[in-house]
């Protein structure tokens, strides 16, 4: 039974990488709403790959390569060749060299992410987790770009998100993981899975409107703790530095 039931946290990740094929199909016949929604579902299903895994005590090495791999593809490939095919394909060259810089930082952060697995803070992301930089991109093409936003506006945030978001992956800003679908992970982190759970609501309630908002307050986080830190350290007292390194001699004395 244990044999078989590792099989199933795999059919999810397949699912993901199918997902993220069909995006491309659908970008390819100018399927705008359908690519971005593929994604979506590519993004459950790789949530809840983990939850099976961690449910079934089937996690494995195989498991954590093969999800990078359909990552690369749903949330790196896809989301980079639906800017080319809905804007940047007017540029040629450029066009194309800018469109691929997601999918080039895709790699890179989950290439290090498995570098970096043993010994990682799981309560922390180091960079923005890939699903999350797919995501914010195909909510803006989903709700706003041409739509909610003018040509103009829309415009100027492709760039942004361009360029932002494969900053953000390989940056070292902490991004909180949000938490596992399980008791003792909410009992351990309740004010956060409350937030979860309305921004949900929030979603569901703006019928998908919503989720690029999610997007960006959750990039922001990571930015405004370095920012924080950064202020903290710049103005902590000079004596400060000299009473941990006192602390630390002590220690190793």
């Amino acid at each position: 039974m244990r044999n078989s039931a590792r099989f199933i946290p795999s059919l999810f990740t397949v699912l993901n990488l199918f997902c993220g094929f069909l995006s491309i199909i659908n970008a390819t016949n100018n399927n705008l709403e359908q690519a971005c929604l593929f994604i979506i579902y590519a993004s459950l299903f790789d949530a809840f790959d983990g939850v099976v895994a961690r449910f079934t005590g089937t996690s494995s090495k195989f498991g954590v390569e093969l999800d990078s791999l359909s990552d690369v593809v749903s949330f790196g490939v896809a989301p980079s060749f639906i800017m080319y095919r809905f804007y940047f394909y007017q540029m040629d060259g450029p066009g194309i060299a800018i469109a691929s810089l997601v999918m080039i930082f895709t790699s890179l952060r989950l290439a290090r992410f498995n570098a970096q697995l043993v010994g990682f803070d799981k309560n922390y992301f180091s960079g923005v987790p890939a699903p999350l930089s797919a995501l914010t991109l195909i909510a803006f093409f989903l709700f706003y770009f041409n739509k909610n936003f003018s040509p103009q506006l829309s415009e100027i945030f492709i760039y942004i998100l361009a360029f932002l978001l494969p900053a953000l992956m390989v940056s070292k800003f902490k991004y909180d993981t949000l938490p596992k679908f399980s008791i003792r992970e909410l009992k351990a982190h309740p004010v956060k899975s409350i937030i979860i759970l309305l921004i949900i609501i929030m979603i569901i309630v703006t019928k998908g409107d919503g989720l690029f908002a999610f997007c960006l307050f959750y990039l922001s986080t990571g930015i405004f703790r370095a920012l924080k830190n950064f202020v903290r350290r710049l103005f902590r007292p000079a004596h400060a530095d000299t009473e941990e390194e006192m602390k630390v001699k002590t220690t190793n004395l």
